[in-house]
C-alpha cells in the first residue's frame, strides 16, 4: 500500500529536510494562500519496514540562483501575487542522507561549500 503526505517547505537559503520512505515520489507542489507557504505532496510506501531517508528540498524565487546540480522538481504559483516559487531537490549525495531520525538540515557552512551564491533578495 501507499499514501500521499503533505509537507510544508520553508523558503530561504536553508533547505527543508524531510524524512521520507525509500521509493518516495514527489507528485505536486502548490502555494497555499491562507498559509502563505509552499507545500509539497509526496507519494510514499506505507510499509513500516521500508527504510526512511532524509531528503532536502530548497524553495527559490524566480531569478534567484541555485547550484547547477540541484534538481528542479516543480513550480508553485501565488494566484494573487507576482511570485513564483521553484522547488529544487538537493542531490542525495550532497544532503545529509541518513536513516531515521530526522537531522538538522544544512548549515550555512554546508551552503558555502556547495558554492551557494547570495542574491539581492536575501
Amino acid at each position: 500500500m501507499k499514501t500521499i503526505h503533505k509537507f510544508r517547505l520553508e523558503p530561504g537559503k536553508e533547505p527543508t529536510t524531510l524524512s521520507l520512505r525509500e521509493g518516495y515520489r514527489v507528485v505536486r507542489s502548490e502555494y497555499i494562500v491562507p498559509h502563505k507557504a509552499v507545500y509539497l505532496w509526496v507519494e510514499q510506501p506505507l510499509n513500516v519496514t521500508t527504510p526512511t531517508l532524509e531528503r532536502q528540498f530548497r524553495v527559490a524565487y524566480s531569478g534567484e540562483p541555485v547550484p547547477d546540480h540541484f534538481e528542479y522538481v516543480d513550480t508553485a504559483l501565488d494566484p494573487f501575487g507576482p511570485e513564483a516559487y521553484h522547488v529544487f531537490a538537493v542531490p542525495a549525495d550532497e544532503d545529509s542522507t541518513t536513516i531515521s531520525p530526522m537531522g538538522e538540515g544544512a548549515s550555512n557552512d554546508d551552503l558555502a561549500r556547495r558554492n551557494w551564491q547570495p542574491t539581492a533578495l536575501s
